[in-house]
């Protein structure tokens, strides 16, 4: 198999070396030059994506900044096979996904919009890893959620990330859903450690807070273009959350523990219910 990466952070770099791992060739591309001829150095790459090579690709998985991501794939879809699939690697899809669309329709290549659901809060090809995905789930959005066949070739084309399975469904519903499971996560997390008690947290903390912490150390400039990208969503789930927050700052306020021990119980079985599921 032949392949293509476009971008080589810590998504695009872990996809390159577990496609290099399982014996395919790798050309692969990146803003950052010194990245890319690393890359080669340490054997993950066969060549650089380019004009040229592009049209050799299978499977060309795009793994940029958002409208970087649409501006590439702008520049390249003349020169991809018409036998070729694209499957972007952004974290929303609603935009990424029209164009993608529209110039698959044009050019002949089929498009899907991916979004592997795996990660650190760490960044960069120096973070990457070939066994990244081993285990995780994989977003789809195809152009037909029914295309069996479609959806058949996709997880075969996949098969060397080792994602434990695919969930499939459109960008609008993708986007809705991950500006609550991560946007908001980071969001909040960056939020809470600008407290001024989070330089003293040594000796007072433990797992609760490395766990509502961790993705507070983030790649404000990615994060910046995918908080954007989806800012309807998202400042949804933002005005939901400060809404729960003023009842629970209105109960303490109010020294009304019948009131606040109501809302920490349904705060529990909310989360008993999705545990449950």
């Amino acid at each position: 198999m032949k392949i293509g990466v476009a971008g080589l952070g810590l998504i695009g770099g872990s996809m390159a070396k577990a496609y290099a791992k399982s014996g395919a060739v790798v050309y692969g591309y990146d803003g950052n030059r010194v990245v890319q001829d690393f890359a080669r150095l340490q054997g993950v790459l066969t060549g650089e994506l380019n004009r040229e090579t592009v049209g050799e690709c299978e499977l060309i998985l795009v793994a940029l900044y958002p409208q970087v991501s649409m501006d590439y794939l702008k520049e390249m879809a003349p020169y991809i096979s018409k036998d070729a699939m694209v499957i972007d690697c952004c974290g929303v899809k609603s935009g990424i996904c029209k164009v993608g669309f529209a110039l698959a329709e044009e050019y002949g290549f089929t498009f899907v919009g991916g979004h592997p659901m795996a990660g650190t809060q760490y960044s960069g090809f120096a973070h990457s890893k070939e066994d990244m995905f081993v285990g995780a789930p994989m977003v789809i959005v195809p152009p037909r959620g029914d295309d069996i066949l479609l959806l058949e070739r996709v997880k075969t084309l996949l098969a060397p990330a080792g994602f434990s399975h695919l969930t499939v469904t459109t960008a609008e519903h993708h986007d809705e859903m991950i500006a609550y499971t991560s946007q908001m996560c980071h969001v909040i997390s960056n939020a809470y450690v600008k407290s001024p008690r989070a330089q003293m947290h040594k000796g007072y903390s433990a797992g609760s807070y490395m766990d509502l912490t961790r993705v507070a150390w983030l790649n404000e400039h990615m994060w910046t273009d995918l908080f954007l990208e989806n800012r309807d969503y998202l400042l949804r789930e933002l005005d939901l959350m400060i809404g729960y927050l003023g009842e629970y700052r209105e109960a303490l306020a109010q020294g009304n523990g019948d009131r606040l021990c109501t809302l920490l119980a349904e705060g529990r079985i909310c989360k008993e219910k999705v545990d449950a599921e």
